[in-house]
Formats: structure tokens, C-alpha cells, sequence
């Protein structure tokens, strides 16, 4: 593979201009699909439920039976909760409230809580909800509806604790900050520090955001033409450019060694592509296979993140393999920082197996070689106290009454699950059964019956007296533990009654099955990335142990993140953020954290174990393998990760609670990962397995092809033209 890359990257040296008018015409062609597929009309809808789930298909049944009636449009709530805790002694300010509101823009009519029929006092007299109804609205004008409502709770008596609630409130994500820009301006500055040259940098960084570019503007494009949900970009954008960065540095770093080493600027070109690229294509050869194995889940929304994010890494390897040798060649020796072109010119040859001068990261590892014992119980001590709080981790589809636990619109929700239970979450349960109006009251009687459940609503039996819709009211809301065991519970007794079959829907119980769904596909999808990860590591280093200890140091990874995730999001501990934190974690975050972990910790894993690798190949004892391999690859997995911490917190200091959790988890993931397990961990237990730390049966060495991370094959100057 080594000599083939070679012959890549040397012929995308000499074409150069060819080359990158190829992939701007790439991107064009993409950018002019997406915009023919965008204007052609399509009634095709991706399809992101969960039409496989138990509440789904219960859902489908009762639409069949139960058709819906017009939809009541939007509707606004007014949650009134007096200081004084009586709402009847705040009636008349409660009722200049509503006068105010029925003159509001778009309000069709205005409920009086305290009409019977409205039922919009809570049995403790202390919680009053009116409801302005407003029809149909636009989304345009929902946000100066909202405003207009907003003024009127403002401006209400002192003491009336008015709230805003309903589903005419906006709850999408606010606009981006500053964070994001800052991170990559850092992530510059960090690349500039690494490699001395400002060129250098601009072009690493570059490459990466013109290759998340085209990844997301082709999944776009295909989105254009074949539905797709709109949560199939997040995994590409973030991956595609944690990947491109690394991939880049990794080779531009390889060229600026062979540049060092006196090569001519192509031959070094052709060196780099075919030694770090081919560490390049084995690494991401395993992403996106992990990813493409998404499918396993069996989850559409799952499945389309997965093959987003691997067409984005597909680009991020073929952009390092093409454009970046010809973006080295265009630079020659000024990829070197300005010390380093002057050594050159007089003729300093760097010397590969030679003592390399000492540095903070060559001390880091004789450290690590000289005490691996001591290294490596610290190493797990943190790793394990950061992991810890996974324990408690809770994760929902979503959360009810919005991402902000702040707002006035989660206290509006907060205060009427208090006053009339989970409401605003029912459960609905199906009955099936020959004459079920027999068994309507000994249905009500059994679900009335049930921990959890605070209200019953009579039957309603359809026309064909073989189905019955009743609605549970739950104790709590959607994601609290009681309302799981409710809807379980019914589920065991669905059986109880003779002739009578009950099912559990409504957007309470799909969630529910969704959430769950999700962490059986997390518990999937982590048993194939690593079975898929031990048997590519095992071709790539030919060796059975460090697979394994490289894997399992992944899931350590791993663990530290949702940890770290849990204890600032989940309990709140870091109270400086903007995000808003306190509640669970979206169902979607654990797959998503670990598939761009994989991806990194492959990353970090083979090119710093490659280097150690070529030096215990070349005759080296192991340790000292180990301390020069580390020395050579260690400052340029330390210049990736940071690279990546710093982006990442950029996007952990957003406002959306959604983009900052997965921000801030990637961020804690990545230092753990490459910081602790890849620069701590493995040369520690490298060192402490010495030489069976390669060893490889023999039946399995026969078998296995020989990768040639270390570009053997280019020696022959033959096989490199």
C-alpha cells in the first residue's frame, strides 16, 4: 500500500494545479446538485420515528381506529401561581390578566380558568392555567406573538407569578456565539506553535474546513434528492473536521521530516503519502466502517448519521492522500519554520535514529518507561473518578418544556405537573377486544389502580365496538422513573383482563421506547466498533495484545466522557457555562460522543503505536522503541489533541444545551483519550509487556497482510517513480 500512496501522492505533487482545480470542481458540481434537488419539489419525507417500537405501531392502530380531528392550531398558556398560594384571592387581578390578553395580536379566544368546564384550577387551589388560543400561525409571526405575550406577563401585577407556556412557545436553538470562531482561531494558533510556520498552518486548517465543506454539501446534496433527517449532518460536521485537521498534520508533519532529512520536495511528498498516509487510510478505513456498522442499530435516524459521518471522513482521506501533496508541493520548504529552512540550507542533515534533543515529551516518556507501574495505576485513577458519575447518567428523546431549566417556560410546565400531574404527558392506552364497552369500567378500575398513575379519563369506544381509547394521567412527567415503571407495568398486565389486549402510545410512551431504542443501539454499536477496532489493529501492528489494551483504553475514553458529560450537565456542577444544564442527556448524545471518540482514538492509536512500531522494527530494545517513537509522534498527537480541545470548547461555550453537551464531552473525551490512555496507559503497559507486546501467532502472522506502515517498499527507488 505504501508504494501505491507514494505513487498518489508523487503524481498529485507534479499535477498539482490539476489537482486542485479537480476538487473545486468537486465541490461545484456538489453545490449545483444540492441547488437542482433543493428546487425540485418532492413529497418524500425522511423518515426519523420510531415506526418499529411497541408505542409506534400502537399509534398507527389507533389513528386507524380513532381518526384525529382538525388540529386545534396554537395555543399559548397563562400559568398563574399567587404568592399567597390561593388563586381565588387573586381573581381579579388574575381576570385584568385576561381582559389585557383577549387584545393581544392573534388571539382568538381567551379560556377563564376559573369556568368549570375549563377545569383550570388545580385541586390545591393554589395553580390557575388560561389558555389563548390563537388558530393557525405562521412561523414567521410566532416570535413577535410570543414577544407581544411576553410584555403582557412582564407588565402583570407583582406577586401574580405569571408563566408562559404551550406549544406557540419557541424552543428552537439560539444563535451561535463567539465560542465556536474563537476555538478555531486557537486551533490556528496552535497548529502556527507546532509546526513554526504560519503557512503550514493555514493550509492544515484549510484542508480541513474545505473537506467538511464538500462532506456536508454532498450529503446535502443527496439529501436534496432522497429524504434525509435533519440530524444526519451533526455527526458528519463535527467528525469530518476533528478527522481533517489530524489527517492532515499527521502527513504535513511526515513531509516536514523527510524535508529535514535532505530529501528533495517531491520526493518527500511521494515519503510522507506513502508512510503517514497509509497510517491515514488504515485509520480512517476504521471509522468509517464503525460508522457504516451504525446500521446494526436498525434506526433510521441512527443509520443516516452513520453513513453521513463516513462519507465525511471518506473525503477527509482523500483529501490528505490528493490535494494536500499538491498544497505541500505548491509550499516546498516553506512548510518548515524559518530555523528549520536555515538548517537545511546549510546542510544540517536530521538524523532519524539519532538522539533526538530533550523536550517535555521525550521526559514525559522516559518518565512513563522508567515507572509504568505507578504511571499506569494513576492513569486508571483518573480515568476511573472522571467515569464514576455514568453511573447515574439518564438520558430522554426529549426534554419536556424545553432545554432551559431557567425559562419561564419549563416553570410554566414545572407548575401545572405539580398542580395537575404529568397532563401535559399522558399516556394513552388501546384496548382490543370483542364488545370491549363490557370491559371499559373494569379497564379504568385496573389502570386506575397502578402506581404512578394520578387520573383515568373514561372509554371511548370506536364505531365498530372493538377498540377503546382511555387516557393515564401520570403522577409525573415523561422522563421520570415513575412514568417509565407506569407504562411497563401496564405493559405486564396487558394480558390481565380475558379477551382484552392493552397497548401503550402517545408521545409519552414513544419516547419512552425511543430512549430506550437507543441505548440498546448504543450497547450494539459499541460491541461492533469494538470488534471491528481489534481486528483492524490487529493486520495494522500485528500483534494480539495491543488491540486489546488500545481498546479497551477507548472504552476508558469513553467512560470519562459521559462522566464528565453526567456531573456538569446532568447534576450542574460547573454553574460558568452558558448552556443551560440540569437535565438528562439527549438520547442521541451517547452514539454520538462515541463514534467521534472512535474516530479520534484510532487516530491517536495509530500514529503514535505506528512510529513505536518502525523503531522496534528497525532493531530498537522496546523500551527504547518506545521513548524514541514517543518522542517522534508524541508532539504531534499532543498538537491534534489540543488542536481538538480547543474547537471543541469553543463549541461547549454555545447557549444550545444540545451542541454544548456534545462539545463539552468530545472536549473531556479527547484529553482523556490522547492525554491520558494513549500517552500514559499504553506506553506504560507497552513497557511493562516488553517484547510479547508484539508477539502474534504464528498461523495468524501467515495469514495476516503486511500493511507497511513503515514504508519499507519505498526504498526501492523503483517502485517509488
Amino acid at each position: 500500500m505504501s508504494s501505491l500512496l507514494a505513487r498518489v501522492g508523487r503524481f498529485s505533487a507534479r499535477h498539482r494545479w490539476w489537482v486542485i482545480v479537480a476538487w473545486i470542481l468537486v465541490f461545484a458540481s456538489l453545490v449545483g446538485l444540492y441547488t437542482v434537488g433543493s428546487q425540485t419539489p418532492s413529497d418524500a419525507a425522511a423518515d426519523q420515528g420510531p415506526s418499529d417500537t411497541p408505542a409506534a405501531q400502537a399509534l398507527d392502530r389507533m389513528g386507524d381506529e380513532f381518526p384525529a380531528g382538525e388540529d386545534g392550531g396554537s395555543t399559548l398558556q397563562l400559568v398563574f401561581a399567587p404568592e399567597g398560594g390561593d388563586v381565588a384571592a387573586a381573581a381579579d387581578d388574575i381576570a385584568d390578566v385576561l381582559a389585557e390578553a383577549e387584545a393581544l395580536p392573534g388571539v382568538d379566544a381567551v379560556a377563564d380558568p376559573f369556568d368549570p368546564a375549563a377545569h383550570g384550577i388545580s385541586p390545591d387551589r393554589e395553580i390557575a392555567v388560561a389558555t389563548l388560543s390563537y388558530g393557525e400561525v405562521a412561523e414567521a409571526d410566532q416570535e413577535a406573538l410570543y414577544d407581544a405575550a411576553r410584555e403582557l406577563q412582564e407588565t402583570a401585577p407583582p406577586g401574580l407569578g405569571v408563566e408562559l407556556g404551550g406549544n406557540l412557545v419557541p424552543l428552537g436553538a439560539p444563535a451561535p456565539g463567539p465560542g465556536e470562531g474563537i476555538g478555531v482561531v486557537l486551533a490556528l494558533i496552535v497548529l502556527a506553535v507546532t509546526f513554526g510556520s504560519l503557512i503550514a498552518a493555514g493550509i492544515n486548517l484549510l484542508l480541513a474546513v474545505f473537506g467538511v465543506g464538500i462532506g456536508l454539501v454532498g450529503v446535502l446534496a443527496y439529501g436534496a434528492f432522497a429524504p434525509l433527517g435533519e440530524n444526519s449532518i451533526i455527526l458528519a460536521s463535527m467528525l469530518g473536521l476533528a478527522v481533517g485537521i489530524d489527517y492532515s498534520l499527521f502527513i504535513l508533519s511526515r513531509f516536514r521530516i523527510e524535508l529535514r532529512k535532505g530529501r528533495e520536495v517531491e520526493d518527500a511528498v511521494a515519503r510522507a503519502t506513502g508512510t503517514a498516509g497509509t497510517a491515514v487510510v488504515f485509520a480512517g478505513m476504521t471509522v468509517i466502517v464503525a460508522l457504516v456498522a451504525l446500521m446494526v442499530a436498525g434506526m433510521t435516524v441512527i443509520t443516516e448519521m452513520g453513513m453521513a459521518a463516513g462519507f465525511a471522513v471518506a473525503v477527509a482521506v482523500l483529501l490528505a492522500l490528493t490535494l494536500l501533496p499538491a498544497c505541500m508541493r505548491l509550499m516546498g520548504a516553506r512548510a518548515l519554520s524559518r530555523r528549520q529552512r536555515k538548517a537545511c540550507e546549510r546542510g544540517e542533515i536530521w538524523q532519524e535514529g539519532g538522539e533526538q534533543k530533550r523536550g517535555l515529551i521525550r521526559g514525559w516518556s522516559s518518565v512513563v518507561v522508567k515507572k509504568p507501574v505507578t504511571s499506569l495505576i494513576c492513569g486508571l485513577i483518573v480515568l476511573v473518578i472522571a467515569a464514576l458519575p455514568v453511573l447515574d447518567m439518564k438520558t430522554a428523546s426529549h426534554v419536556p418544556g424545553g432545554t432551559d431549566p431557567s425559562s419561564t417556560e419549563r416553570a410554566a410546565y414545572n407548575l401545572i405537573l405539580d398542580g395537575f400531574g404529568g397532563i401535559q404527558s399522558p399516556l394513552i392506552v388501546l384496548a382490543e377486544g370483542e364488545d370491549i364497552a363490557e370491559h371499559a369500567a373494569d379497564i379504568e378500575a385496573d389502570l386506575s389502580s397502578l402506581e404512578g398513575a394520578h387520573a383515568v379519563t373514561p372509554a371511548e369506544v370506536n364505531d365498530a365496538g372493538d377498540y377503546a381509547r382511555i387516557t393515564v394521567i401520570p403522577e409525573e412527567g415523561p422522563i421520570a422513573d415513575s412514568t417509565k415503571d407506569l407504562v411497563h407495568e401496564i405493559r405486564g398486565d396487558a394480558d390481565a383482563i380475558d379477551g382484552v389486549h392493552l397497548e401503550v402510545t402517545g408521545e409519552t410512551a414513544i419516547g419512552i421506547d425511543q430512549d430506550a431504542d437507543m441505548m440498546l443501539a448504543l450497547l450494539i454499536y459499541i460491541a461492533v466498533i469494538v470488534a471491528i477496532s481489534l481486528v483492524l489493529m490487529i493486520v495494522l501492528f500485528r500483534s494480539v495484545l495491543i488491540p486489546i489494551v488500545a481498546t479497551v483504553g477507548y472504552l476508558l475514553s469513553v467512560g470519562a466522557s459521559f462522566g464528565a458529560s453526567v456531573a456538569v450537565f446532568q447534576w450542574g456542577w460547573l454553574g460558568i457555562l452558558p448552556a443551560p444544564q440540569g437535565d438528562p442527556m439527549m438520547s442521541l448524545l451517547p452514539i454520538i460522543l462515541v463514534g467521534v471518540l472512535f474516530g479520534l482514538a484510532m487516530d491517536y492509536q495509530v500514529f503514535l503505536v505506528s512510529r513505536i512500531q518502525e523503531m522496534y522494527r528497525a532493531g530498537m530494545d522496546p523500551r527504547l522503541a518506545i521513548r524514541e517513537g514517543f518522542a517522534r509522534s508524541g508532539p504531534v498527537l499532543a498538537a491534534a489533541a489540543t488542536i481538538m480541545i480547543v474547537v471543541f470548547a469553543g463549541f461547549a461555550l454555545a447557549e444550545f444545551a444540545v451542541g454544548a453537551a456534545i462539545a463539552f464531552g468530545l472536549m473531556v473525551g479527547v484529553a482523556a483519550d490522547a492525554f491520558i490512555v494513549r500517552m500514559v496507559l499504553m506506553p506504560a503497559l507497552l513497557s511493562l509487556l516488553g517484547r510479547s507486546a508484539w508477539w502474534t501467532p504464528k498461523w495468524l502472522d501467515r495469514v495476516i497482510p503486511d500493511v507497511d506502515v513503515e514504508g519499507h517498499a519505498l526504498d526501492a527507488p523503483a517502485r517509488v517513480g
